[in-house]
């Protein structure tokens, strides 16, 4: 019983805090300050609803670029094979040798090329 009583004195002086800083307010500020706080306020509650939309938005996007890229595939599936696909690659790369002889890269000279200048 002594907590309900308690809870009710904190509600009473909460309400009598509140319309005797009212009344001071509206006692000491101009007319028009209140019109700009409560603008500012909205503005503020604008820019945080854009926010949130504009990262809605690019979530969304992200999902759909990430769909395109790998299509309906369990990413998690992906990442565990990988180990396995870069083995494999490890091993056809080694298996090609590159050449050593340049030559054997192709012609380096262009037969357009009028200045004289060769790499070889």
């Amino acid at each position: 019983m002594r907590r309900l009583v308690w809870i009710g004195v904190g509600v009473v002086a909460t309400v009598v805090v509140i319309r005797k800083g009212r009344a001071v307010l509206d006692a000491y500020v101009p007319a028009g300050a209140t019109d700009a706080v409560s603008s500012a306020a909205r503005f503020g509650s604008a820019l945080r609803t854009a926010r949130s939309e504009f990262a809605a938005g690019m979530s969304e996007r992200e999902q759909q670029l990430r769909h395109d890229l790998v299509g309906d595939v369990d990413l998690d599936t992906l990442r565990a094979e990988r180990p396995e696909r870069v083995a494999d690659l490890k091993r056809t790369w080694s298996s090609q040798k590159p050449p050593r002889d340049p030559a054997d890269y192709g012609p380096t000279e262009d037969p357009d090329d009028d200045d004289g200048y060769t790499f070889f």
